[in-house]
């Protein structure tokens, strides 16, 4: 640890509220804020190759976009000051301007120029009228009846995406298909954006078994590892997964060591929760600074943080529950911001919708819960959300059923059919 690195007993002191054997979610998560390190190192990469990449520098535009004022339209460009307001106007065409060969010539009083969209307006014409707007008369000249547009309109100014040395994208935004579009029309190439985070994962317990392997009596197959990745693989960070450690002292060290000198955070699920028969908890301790949080949720109320490795390359720990519902809760309460963070990005708020619930909740003051749930759109257009059933942190089943979670927030208590609730939508984030 640096020597301007706070400890976790600093950290905890910074946040109001503080209670390890109680600690508010939203508490948890102004710790973790402040725990997590920023990815530093920059690298080049072409446009192509930098999809849901970070940004690592703010990007300045070197040119005006567009360079030149252009017609949004194809038409006839004209000077707006020669349309009446209530008689139709005759006008004589003088040229065709297209994208890429633009009308170079003089545009006399009563002529017009036929327009292409894109290309650039001519010299002394501000106006565009659409092409299915007009009529051609029997002498070649060009009707446009009154009233159908004003001066200055269908026409795109120098500079009106964006300007010369004004700020286009800003540092620490992952990147989308319209940035890379935006970075194309300013001719840049290449784009400077962060490394990718490195994350290692695994789970512990010696009743667990890989898929491919025998079901012995009295063991289950892991599906955290698979749900795990699924949710790194959604946040574009390297993902290496350790698959599963037995509750073995040595075999758990080597885990863990290999984690930490590997990645940037480490993630574990099982072997957080009071009581349990393993040494995790103890090889954690072993090997770095690590609390142990029991949250005032449901599910998902153990959980490890913390900092393990060696000094000069420690890493992030978050040590999940075992069972699968809450390891996926907790991801989402906890985990998914904190990489987004150390990944350097800015992540925002998860979105949330409001919905009203069909059927009664039971809830107490004093705990955040998070409830599967089945969004869909009633008769009057308004959202309306049900429970899939039992609620058990080990039924995965729900969680694969549901499309978003109901989320009960920490001071709220019992909600009666037809109360509105939010809920936290999984599109776009499962």
């Amino acid at each position: 640890m640096s020597a301007h690195t706070p400890s976790l007993a600093e950290i905890a002191s910074c946040v109001s509220g503080y209670d390890p054997n109680a600690l508010p979610v939203a508490q948890a998560q102004d710790f973790i804020r402040r725990l997590v390190p920023r990815v530093q190192a920059v690298e080049s990469l072409a446009i192509r190759a930098a999809l849901g990449r970070v940004l690592a520098r703010d990007i300045v535009s070197p040119i005006d976009v567009p360079a030149h004022d252009n017609s949004a339209m194809d038409g006839f460009a004209l000077r707006g000051s020669e349309l009446a307001a209530d008689a139709d106007g005759l006008f004589t065409v003088a040229g065709t301007g297209l994208a890429g060969a633009q009308f170079d010539g003089a545009v006399p009083a009563g002529h017009c120029v036929r327009i292409m969209t894109g290309a650039v307006m001519p010299a002394g014409l501000d106006t565009v009228v659409p092409q299915e707007f007009t009529r051609t008369e029997a002498d070649g000249r060009i009707r446009v009846p009154a009233g159908v547009v004003k001066t200055g309109d269908n026409r795109r100014l120098r500079g009106e995406d964006l300007q010369r040395g004004t700020p286009a994208l800003a540092a620490g935004r992952i990147l989308s298909p319209a940035d890379l579009g935006l970075l194309a029309s300013l001719g840049q190439a290449e784009v400077p954006v962060l490394r990718r985070l490195r994350v290692a994962f695994f789970s512990t317990g010696d009743e667990l078994r890989s898929i491919g392997e025998p079901l012995d009596e009295g063991c289950v197959y892991d599906s955290n590892r698979y749900t795990i990745y699924g949710m790194l693989q959604r946040l574009g960070v390297e993902v290496l997964d350790l698959g599963v450690v037995r509750d073995e002292p040595a075999a758990l060290e080597a885990a863990f060591r290999q984690a930490a000198a590997s990645a940037d955070a480490v993630i574990t699920s099982g072997g957080v929760s009071v009581g349990e028969a393993d040494y995790t908890k103890q090889i954690m301790r072993q090997l770095g600074e690590v609390l142990f949080w029991k949250i005032a949720m449901r599910p998902g109320r153990p959980m490890a943080i913390g900092r393990i490795g060696e000094p000069g390359h420690e890493a992030i720990l978050f040590g999940l529950p075992g069972n699968p519902v809450a390891v996926m809760v907790t991801f989402y309460a906890f985990v998914r911001d904190a990489l987004l963070a150390m990944s350097g990005a800015t992540p925002a708020p998860l979105p949330m919708l409001r919905a009203q619930c069909e059927t009664p909740l039971r809830k107490k003051p004093g705990r955040t819960e998070y409830q599967r749930g089945i969004v869909s759109v009633g008769a009057d257009g308004r959202l309306t959300v049900r429970i899939t059933g039992s609620q058990g942190s080990g039924i995965l089943r729900s969680m694969s059923e549901a499309n978003g979670m109901v989320v009960l927030h920490h001071a709220q208590g019992n909600v009666a059919a037809g109360d509105a609730v939010d809920v936290l939508p999984f599109q776009g984030l499962i």
